[in-house]
């Protein structure tokens, strides 16, 4: 696996490490800052609104309900930590795409 996400199967969740940056002209995955997922979101830090972009964005590109998705680690800050709950094979295919 690459180092942005890992499987826990002992939660039974995907976690994936993000780096948020939020008032972006469209929102993209952008590639990788570091060792973490680079998200582009649209929306302004503001009253959480660039985290429920954020959800929206990958909950969109892994095909999966936004609910089954949660910020773990981050909430505040740029790193995030996104687990996706109960991952399947189709959701780690998608999510080892999502840089193709």
């Amino acid at each position: 696996m690459a180092g942005w996400y890992r499987l826990d199967e002992r939660r039974n969740a995907l976690c994936i490490d993000v780096h948020l940056q939020p008032n972006a002209r469209s929102s993209e995955i952008a590639g990788l800052h570091g060792t973490a997922l680079k998200v582009r979101v649209a929306a302004p830090p503001l009253d959480q609104r660039a985290n429920a972009a954020l959800i929206g964005l990958l909950a969109d590109r892994l095909g999966v309900a936004p609910s089954r998705l949660r910020i773990a680690r981050g909430m505040k800050g740029r790193s995030k930590t996104v687990e996706v709950g109960e991952p399947d094979d189709e959701v780690l295919r998608r999510v080892q795409a999502l840089l193709a």
